[in-house]
């Protein structure tokens, strides 16, 4: 996990990392309860279920690129069975992506895991 970010934001752009993974991650979670909420298919559930683990995922700030990534790349089959605005999946996944290449920042549990230790 270091060699994919020199530094975990600290300060002012680490607060503003924490409240892009506080509305990536509850805006995902969000939209995948009311997925569950419609009677959906079986593989809309599935899909309901992996997005609500990513959600966490990113509002703790483990494993943010990997969590980032699959929210990101499960976009578009979110896109393809959501019957409401696609334009809302667009933007999940470009949030999703931001904070993939960004890092999760200095208030996550990626920095407390693999940032740099002192000694």
């Amino acid at each position: 996990m270091r060699r994919l970010f020199f530094t975990f934001a600290s300060g002012p752009p680490g607060v503003g990392l924490l409240l892009l993974r506080l509305l990536a991650g509850t805006t995902v979670i969000a939209h995948s309860i009311n997925l569950l909420r419609i009677q959906a298919p079986f593989a809309i559930v599935g899909l309901s279920i992996l997005l609500i683990g990513l959600g966490l995922l990113l509002i703790l700030g483990l494993w943010t690129p990997l969590a980032g990534g699959l929210t990101a790349a499960s976009s578009p089959f979110d896109a393809a069975f959501y019957t409401g605005d696609r334009n809302y999946c667009l933007i999940i996944a470009i949030l999703a992506l931001a904070l993939t290449l960004i890092g999760p920042g200095a208030w996550s549990v990626d920095a407390r895991l693999f940032g740099w230790k002192r000694l």
